[in-house]
């Protein structure tokens, strides 16, 4: 990056708070993928205004900038694969405002997502978006990419309580979009086309957030079966009966094996897979909700424990909390998706990945959000064998075939990135595809935000 650059950065935010050393930069270089791309400076802004002034710096001299939260992003979201300017919003983490009574909330793009619920508690409201990195990642980057998390079978995703944003846009202007109250209709619905556009359309400086009431009361249950098919197959009949569960959680036999050493709780021999499901609501809703459950589980072939209190609540989630880090005790590396398909549809997926292992000789494990249809496929490998890889990417494109040939869709939270752009076409027609690229053209003629993500031609 040319001197006259790093002076001009300097200018807007500080000398202190540019960053271009190698060493600094190669701390803003990786995400969750495990990959690596250097950036030349890295910039800490503190309002709008610099960022702005950012962007019209980067349009006149033509070099990229890449948004970033906590970097925790799955798929290369954040990663500088091209170069140039990392734009760290860390040190825009204010919550402005908490406003009780409408039930909205107004923050900037690095507050972290479970400082921000913890907040909201002492007030009696909850923000139900709870990916599992919430206790380090931001919920600029959630919006960014319209995270979930294991509630969103009941209270859904990121975009359904983003209600308005002020975003800076790549030529540098300042837009607010949205509004602070429960319904508009007010032209295009700019908010929802930002949200999940993973830094490729404008930088978030400011978020407007819907709220809900805390639920009154909770159930936590543990379900284990001996056979797979049991478990999935369970899924649907537990939704069509009318429950509505807030979670709803899977993990498959080899998910299970890999935890075993790492909890407390003691699962019976010959389990193949587990849900964990939970209830929330009044109490007298929570009520009828548990006695419909023991009507439903009545007769099947499974064991069911429920946590009696916070303590044993933590003990059933241990299972689930432990797969990620667990993991690479198998093998040191992993290609991790997040398909989707219809929740009938999860036990043909769910056998197709395991025949895909032993096809492939890969441990092929999957578990995640039944509740929705949102399993997370983790293919476990060691990428310095380049065998061992090209079965592993060979593997991941038969996945994404058969998730598409399922009517489903390649990402429900992880985003496309760089890892799954090349894939972008077996899930989006021609008509479609063009018509994105041309939305990018025009909000970015110059293609300096986040350039080569979801688009690689870009």
């Amino acid at each position: 990056m040319k001197r006259e650059i790093i002076h001009a950065l300097e200018k807007i935010v500080g000398k202190a708070q540019l960053a271009t050393s190698d060493e600094e930069c190669a701390c803003y270089s990786f995400d969750g993928t495990g990959r690596s791309f250097i950036p030349d400076a890295v910039a800490f802004p503190d309002s709008p205004g610099q960022v702005s002034a950012i962007l019209k710096l980067a349009n006149r001299h033509r070099f990229p900038v890449i948004p970033r939260g906590a970097g925790s992003g799955m798929t290369g979201g954040s990663l500088p694969v091209r170069g140039g300017l990392v734009l760290a919003l860390a040190r825009m983490n204010r919550i402005i405002e908490i406003d009780a009574a409408n039930m909205i909330a107004v923050v900037e793009p690095g507050v972290i997502t479970g400082e921000l619920q913890a907040e909201l508690a002492a007030h009696r409201l909850m923000y139900p978006p709870d990916p599992a990195s919430l206790k380090f990642c931001t919920l600029g980057g959630n919006a960014a990419e319209c995270a979930g998390g294991p509630s969103a079978v009941k209270y859904g995703v990121t975009r359904d309580y983003v209600i308005g944003l002020e975003v800076v846009l790549p030529t540098g202007e300042i837009m607010k979009t949205g509004v602070r109250t429960e319904k508009g209709v007010v032209g295009y619905d700019l908010t929802r086309l930002f949200i999940g556009s993973e830094g490729t359309l404008g930088v978030f400086t400011r978020l407007i957030l819907r709220l809900l009431s805390l639920p009154e009361a909770g159930e936590t249950y543990l379900l284990t079966f001996s056979s797979l098919r049991s478990a999935t197959g369970l899924v649907s009949t537990l939704l069509r009966s009318g429950l509505t569960p807030c979670t709803l959680e899977y993990m498959d036999a080899t998910a299970i094996g890999v935890v075993r050493d790492r909890i407390s709780l003691p699962l019976p021999d010959g389990t193949q897979a587990l849900l964990l499901l939970e209830f929330d609501g009044s109490r007298a809703e929570v009520t009828r909700q548990r006695q419909r459950l023991e009507k439903i589980l009545h007769g099947h072939d499974l064991t069911c424990r429920r946590a009696g209190n916070a303590l044993e609540k933590a003990e059933l989630w241990q299972a689930r909390r432990s797969i990620s880090p667990a993991t690479f005790d198998i093998r040191p590396d992993k290609i991790s998706e997040d398909v989707v398909v219809p929740r009938s549809k999860i036990p043909e997926l769910v056998e197709f990945t395991s025949a895909l292992g032993r096809r492939y000789n890969l441990t092929i494990l999957t578990f995640g959000h039944a509740g929705d249809g949102n399993i997370h496929v983790n293919i476990m490998l060691d990428r310095r064998d380049s065998q061992e890889l090209d079965r592993g990417l060979a593997a991941k494109k038969e996945l994404f075939q058969r998730v598409i040939g399922l009517g489903g869709t390649l990402s429900g939270e992880h985003g496309i990135g760089i890892t799954k752009s090349a894939f972008l076409p077996l899930e989006i027609d021609p008509v479609a595809l063009e018509l994105m690229q041309r939305i990018k053209k025009l909000f970015d003629p110059a293609n300096i935000l986040n350039p080569g993500k979801i688009f690689p031609a870009t």
